[in-house]
């Protein structure tokens, strides 16, 4: 068995110019293999940092970086060695993120962090009430140097780096289901930067830019079935191999000054404005994952591939992508299509128990809007009524075991009986869907299909 180096594999780390925040299988599915295949990939090197989870850099260094893309299409699985991520580093390495900061050669932060990880509050302000967030800002006030662990914190803090070292204009492009994602993340990190030093904000308009983007690939959790597969096949260790689907779409809008890879000829489309590309992915596919990852395990299925082969949820998923097709600006018929070849994938295992996490920064934009949309033409129709009658029920105990990034509020949703749970969870999704009477005797209605009372 050949010792999985980049040594071996004759791939020279290239020099880091990309620094990533929230390091995972996506990022490894997505960003990186986009970097990867530019033609100009031997410029551009990242230094990537874990999550919350030190467990992926830990794996990566032995390695130098290297891992194995397993590529699993519907007629056949194929391999890719990666060789992008030049650097791995934990989370805490405060020392590291300020070094490449402070780096002229820096031109690109790139994130990860999902919805939830952004720390932002109702009116997409930074959630300066939260106490992390508040430890933060007290810290870099007193030290610019403190170690902080936010994200919005640890960028302040790389900004303050950088704004001392003089090195230069660069680039925040997040990575994430997050809709008009450079404009929120500008947002909660210009706010804490105020609230640190009220010189940084003016700093950053000068030399920040923020862009836009929408990234879509099934990236399933490894297993340990992956790494003997890669072994058998490809013939060395790989401790953290990634394996994905073959469909990858990148749409990215927005100014780059300090440059960047020549992704497009990657396949990435860069254009001018993201949004309608955005939504019929966050609709599309994201609003049916929801879906399917409350209802669907309520019937007892694990896997999105296992539930979309069953004729009532496959129903339940037309529904909603009847609804939400019917408001989006790009071709939605073809993009369908492809979602349920998707879906099919006999060789991609994606649990829903794993989609399920954060339905509390999910539902109010993979479902809502297309509900509020159809309200306004004066109907209430089941396929988003449908996905949040499912949450109800998922938040009182069943299907999906509940992992939210806010868990007290959606303990606090969950009422005495499911009347009272349906008027919290709508209230909190909006006034105007817990004043609607016919929303809420629909939610109930469905609810109860799915789990019947006594």
């Amino acid at each position: 068995m050949s010792t999985f180096t980049r040594e071996n594999h004759g791939r020279p780390a290239a020099p880091v110019r990309i620094v990533h925040m929230g390091l995972g299988n996506f990022t490894r599915a997505h960003q990186a293999y986009y970097t990867e295949n530019a033609p100009d990939a031997a410029e551009w090197g990242i230094a990537a940092f874990t999550g919350r989870r030190p467990d992926q850099a830990r794996a990566l260094a032995p390695q130098d970086g290297l891992y194995t893309l397993i590529v699993r299409g519907s007629e056949g699985t194929s391999y890719e060695v990666i060789s992008a991520i030049s650097r791995a580093h934990t989370s805490d390495d405060a020392e590291a993120l300020r070094g490449y900061f402070a780096s002229p050669e820096l031109a690109i932060l790139t994130s990860t962090v999902t919805e939830a990880g952004y720390m932002r509050a109702a009116d997409g302000s930074l959630d300066s009430g939260n106490a992390d967030v508040a430890a933060d800002i007290e810290a870099l006030r007193a030290d610019p140097l403190a170690e902080v662990s936010t994200f919005p914190g640890k960028v302040v803090a790389g900004l303050l780096a950088r704004r001392a070292a003089g090195a230069g204009a660069m680039t925040i492009l997040p990575c994430d289901n997050l809709p008009e994602n450079g404009p929120a993340v500008r947002r909660v990190v210009t706010d804490l930067a105020a609230a640190v030093d009220q010189g940084l904000p003016g700093w950053i308009d000068e030399n920040v830019s923020f862009a836009t983007c929408m990234v879509d690939r099934i990236t399933p959790a490894t297993t340990d079935e992956d790494r003997s597969e890669v072994a058998r096949e490809m013939g060395y260790d790989d401790a953290s191999p990634v394996p994905t689907e073959a469909f990858s779409e990148w749409v990215v809008a927005g100014d780059f000054p300090a440059g960047r890879p020549r992704w497009e000829d990657a396949g990435v489309a860069i254009v001018e404005d993201v949004t309608p590309f955005e939504e019929r992915k966050l609709w599309m596919l994201n609003g049916s994952h929801s879906l399917l990852a409350y209802a669907a395990t309520i019937r007892g299925f694990e896997t999105v591939g296992e539930a979309i082969m069953d004729p009532e949820v496959r129903g339940w998923v037309n529904e909603w992508w009847d609804v939400a097709g019917e408001h989006l600006e790009v071709e939605s018929e073809e993009y369908r299509a492809a979602l349920l070849d998707r879906f099919e994938n006999p060789n991609i295992r994606h649990l829903l128990a794993q989609i399920a996490a954060d339905g509390s920064q999910k539902i109010p934009v993979r479902i809502v809007p297309a509900l509020r949309e159809e309200i306004a033409a004066g109907r209430v129709p089941d396929g988003p009524i449908r996905a949040i009658a499912a949450w109800v029920q998922h938040l009182r105990g069943h299907g999906a075991p509940v992992k939210d990034a806010q868990e007290d509020l959606v303990k606090g949703l969950v009422g005495s009986d499911l009347d009272e749970t349906i008027g919290n969870v709508l209230e909190f999704l909006g006034e105007d869907l817990a004043a609607n009477t016919e929303v809420v005797d629909r939610v109930k209605a469905l609810a109860l299909e799915l789990v019947p009372e006594e």
